[in-house]
């Protein structure tokens, strides 16, 4: 097979299509290009991970902002040309798209060039991108049964799961632990709000300080997000007093954030699709901060069912301030029996083996075609020879 997957944006997107096109990859016989946007986040982790990239124009939109809209449809149109030359040139079997700006023009141009479709949606509720195509796709690939529910009533889904890293699946605890520094008897506080970080989550986790410095054997790793990190920082020491304390980290930014999820004894963040599969597989207790102004409030969404099987504490970004963020947080860090029940809660939502769910999907929607190609030129042949 040769296959084109896309996915961009944000890092909830580029992740689930990076460990799709790397099985793919270690496929005998079948070959993978990422397409993403220039000068990208995706273009620069599909480097990364050794895989060809194909850049296509893409631009975003806020509905807020009309022009920006018009904008993106525009570059959309622009890089439609581009897309039905590379299906053409490269002979390609199938589109695998995630979501994302840039998976539009390709998957119209799939749907032009009748090369099959398959889509994969991570979120509670479908994105602009997949709501546009799904109606033409062989198959939609879902992370929560009810994400069908904002698809066309034509479109034929079925769930997969949310594909999770090699490098995550492959996560261990005392590795994390020896590679930051982390005693066996620490507990490890784990604060992040995902690729651009998120303000509001920072400084209220800062200013829990006056608290957690009294929890016996803690630690915090909080990863802030390039934009924010130096703001945190500053926020923290003029907090503490004396410089920053020993026993918390701010970085901007964690490549290898497999290791350290599995290190870890609590996880507070946003609930990206992508972010709480990753802690499914890992079996983690949450406290979830879903980002308040997601499209379609999707990230409430993607919490509920954390909540429902009792592995994860919401708290919204409107409370976070207000005691209910700090008695969730202290609470959790003051009882690791709960802990370790809300763990395996999470755990029983995981799904390892989403990567091979989709390629599944995507097999099974190139077979006709190759079915088909195969009795052309057997007919080819036969006429040949006759």
């Amino acid at each position: 097979m040769r296959i084109l997957v896309s996915g961009g944006g944000t890092a909830g997107h580029i992740y689930p299509a990076l460990a799709v096109a790397h099985l793919i990859s270690e496929s005998p016989g079948d070959t993978v290009s990422f397409v993403g946007a220039p000068d990208s986040l995706e273009m620069r982790l599909a480097s990364e991970a050794g895989l060809r990239f194909v850049s296509v124009r893409a631009s975003g939109w806020d509905r807020a902002r009309p022009l920006s809209f018009i904008k993106g449809v525009a570059t959309a149109v622009g890089s439609l040309s581009r897309c039905l030359s590379l299906l053409r040139d490269e002979r390609i079997d199938a589109v695998c798209g995630f979501g994302g700006y840039v998976s539009l023009p390709l998957g119209i141009a799939a749907v032009l060039r009748r090369v099959p479709l398959v889509l994969h949606e991570q979120n509670a509720v479908a994105g602009v991108t997949n709501r546009v195509l799904a109606r033409w796709a062989r198959a939609v690939c879902l992370t929560y049964p009810g994400s069908s529910a904002s698809l066309p009533a034509t479109a034929r889904s079925v769930v997969t799961g949310n594909p999770v890293r090699e490098a995550v699946l492959a996560a261990d605890r005392a590795r994390g632990r020896a590679a930051y520094g982390i005693a066996d008897d620490e507990t490890l506080l784990l604060v992040f709000g995902g690729s651009r970080g998120a303000r509001h989550l920072n400084t209220a986790t800062v200013h829990l300080y006056e608290r957690l410095r009294n929890v016996a054997g803690i630690r915090v790793e909080q990863i802030a997000g390039p934009a924010e990190a130096a703001s945190v920082r500053s926020l923290l020491t003029d907090i503490a007093g004396a410089g920053l304390p020993a026993w918390w980290s701010v970085r901007e930014y964690v490549d290898g954030m497999g290791d350290l999820i599995a290190a870890s004894d609590l996880v507070v963040c946003r609930s990206g699709a992508t972010t709480l599969a990753e802690l499914s597989v890992l079996a983690k207790a949450m406290v979830l901060v879903p980002y308040p102004y997601a499209t379609d409030d999707h990230q409430t969404r993607n919490a509920d069912p954390f909540v429902e099987a009792g592995g994860a504490l919401v708290v919204a970004d409107g409370d976070l301030d207000g005691p209910g963020f700090a008695e969730a947080v202290l609470g959790l860090l003051g009882d690791p029996a709960r802990r370790a029940e809300m763990a395996r809660n999470t755990g029983t939502l995981g799904r390892p083996h989403a990567a091979d769910s989709v390629l599944e999907a995507v097999r099974a929607a190139v077979a006709p075609r190759i079915e088909h190609d195969t009795d052309n030129d057997t007919s080819t042949d036969a006429k040949g020879t006759s």
